[in-house]
């Protein structure tokens, strides 16, 4: 249930931002069925407002299947990565949590370095997009709910060995008991749009 607390409070209001892309209110309701009860939803208690993500798709063209196709090859190599790298083992993220091994600091360590070089490098040489488009980067507001979504994450994190990425990864290597992790992400993410109103934000 920690970790499901994790997704719901962290990432659930990515479903919320797939909703905006619509332009009918048909695909809206049926973007955020999952997150928002039907009742709720016929009671027109979601303001457009409430569905912004904070870290927007400035996308303009629509990609093709076949355009997707390059996202399955990261994934698949991000997931053979994580497997090499021995970020799903279960052991690696309770020594991280009992501060027995360096190993999981350095990776994460290294990760937020070539993000951050990353990040510098596209505004630096306003680096564009493989279809052409300009990376926007949106500016973030802090509110007191991440120290609690925070908090659950990292409960999560150490009683189950997965957070987001390595979560699939898990499940591809063959550990099918995390698919219960999956599902109380899921279960988790549907709480919180129906709780969204009443959350710390």
């Amino acid at each position: 249930m920690a970790v499901a607390g994790s997704y719901l409070l962290l990432y659930g209001r990515w479903f919320y931002h797939d909703a905006l892309d619509s332009t009918s209110s048909d695909e809206i309701v049926l973007t955020i069925w999952a997150l928002c009860p039907p009742k709720k939803i016929m009671q027109n208690t979601v303001s457009p407002d409430a569905l912004v993500c904070d870290a927007p798709n400035d996308m303009k063209k629509a990609e093709s299947g076949l355009a997707n196709l390059k996202y399955l090859v990261v994934g698949v190599l991000f997931g053979i990565v994580f497997v090499k790298a021995e970020i799903i083992s279960w052991f690696r993220i309770q020594e991280m949590f009992r501060l027995q091994s360096f190993h999981m600091y350095g990776v994460i360590g290294s990760a937020v370095v070539v993000g951050m070089v990353s990040v510098w490098l596209i505004k630096r040489f306003d680096i564009k997009t493989l279809s052409g488009e300009r990376v926007e980067f949106h500016p973030k507001t802090f509110n007191k709910g991440q120290i609690y979504g925070g908090l659950l994450f990292g409960l999560g994190w150490a009683i189950t060995g997965a957070c987001p990425g390595p979560l699939f990864a898990q499940i591809g290597s063959g550990y099918v008991v995390v698919i219960a992790t999956l599902l109380s992400a899921v279960a988790g993410t549907w709480v919180y749009g129906y709780l969204r109103e009443k959350l710390p934000h």
